[in-house]
C-alpha cells in the first residue's frame, strides 16, 4: 500500500517542474489526483501520472483568476468526494531592482506566486475544514529566506509565501489541517533552464556553486519533501519552512586548507 493511498491531492503547476514531480509522486504512492496549471502538460508527461493514478484530471486555469479556481477545485471535489492534500507549486520568477522594475511586473510574480497560492488555498479549504483534516504545502524559496540583488518581486513574494504559511498553520491547526512551506534551492526546471544556454551559463554555474553540494536539486527531490509533508509521518510538523536548498543557507565555505 502506498503512503498516499485513498487520498486526494490537487496540485497546481502540475504541467512542468517540482508540480508535475509531485503529482507524479503523490500518484504512484497512491493518491488520486486533480492538476492544475495554466497551460495543458506535454502528453508523456500527464501519461506517466495516469498510469499510476488511472481517473487523474487535469483543468487549464490561471492561479489569479478565482473564479477558474473555485471551478477547478470544485471539479476536484465532485470527481472525488474531497481534498486530502494541496501542493501550491505555480510559480514564475521575476528580475529588477526597485528602480527599475515596472509595476506591471512587480503585480504579475506576486500576484502569481503568493495571492494564486492564497487563492487556491482559500478554495480547497472548504473541503479540509468540512472534514477536519488536511495538509497544504506552499512552494516557496530560499530567497523567502534571504534576499539576492536584482530579484524584489520574486523575494518578496516567496517572503510572503513564508509568512503566510505561518498565519494559516494559526489559523487552521484547531481544524486539524497542517500548513507548512518548501524552500528550494536552485531547481532543475524550465524556469532555471535558461542559465544553461552559452550566454548565461558562466552565471548558472555560479549560481550552483553557491550551493556547497555543487549543484542544483533535481524536482525529483522537492516532490520527496513534499510527499513527507503530505502524509501522517508529517503529522506534528505545522508552521514550518522546510529547507531543501543543498546547503545554500547553511553559510559559506572559505576552502582554507
Amino acid at each position: 500500500m502506498g503512503r498516499l493511498e485513498g487520498k486526494v491531492a490537487l496540485v497546481t503547476g502540475a504541467g512542468s517542474g517540482i508540480g508535475a514531480a509531485a503529482a507524479a509522486r503523490f500518484a504512484a504512492e497512491g493518491a488520486a489526483i486533480a492538476g492544475l496549471d495554466v497551460a495543458k502538460p506535454a502528453d508523456e508527461a500527464w501519461a506517466a501520472i495516469e498510469a499510476s493514478a488511472p481517473g487523474a484530471i487535469f483543468r487549464e486555469a490561471d492561479v489569479r483568476d478565482e473564479a477558474a479556481v473555485s471551478a477547478a477545485v470544485a471539479a476536484c471535489v465532485e470527481e472525488f468526494g474531497h481534498i486530502d492534500v494541496l501542493v501550491n507549486a505555480a510559480g514564475v520568477v521575476g528580475f529588477g531592482s526597485a528602480h527599475t522594475l515596472e509595476v506591471e511586473e512587480f503585480d504579475r510574480v506576486v500576484d502569481i506566486n503568493l495571492k494564486g497560492s492564497f487563492i487556491v488555498a482559500k478554495h480547497a479549504l472548504a473541503s479540509m475544514i468540512e472534514r477536519q483534516s488536511g495538509s497544504i504545502i506552499h512552494i516557496a524559496s530560499v530567497e523567502g529566506l534571504e534576499g539576492i540583488s536584482g530579484q524584489l518581486a520574486y523575494n518578496a513574494s516567496k517572503g510572503g509565501v513564508v509568512l503566510m504559511t505561518k498565519n494559516m498553520a494559526l489559523d487552521y491547526s484547531p481544524m486539524g489541517i497542517r500548513v507548512n512551506c518548501i524552500c528550494p534551492g536552485g531547481v532543475e526546471t524550465a524556469m532555471t533552464a535558461m542559465l544553461n544556454t552559452e550566454g548565461l551559463k558562466a552565471i548558472g554555474d555560479k549560481l550552483r556553486s553557491y550551493h556547497p553540494m555543487g549543484r542544483f536539486a533535481r524536482p525529483e527531490e522537492i516532490a520527496s519533501a513534499a510527499l513527507f509533508l503530505a502524509t501522517d509521518e508529517s503529522s506534528f510538523v505545522t508552521g514550518s519552512s522546510l529547507l531543501v536548498d543543498g546547503g545554500y543557507t547553511a553559510g559559506h565555505r572559505m576552502n582554507l586548507d
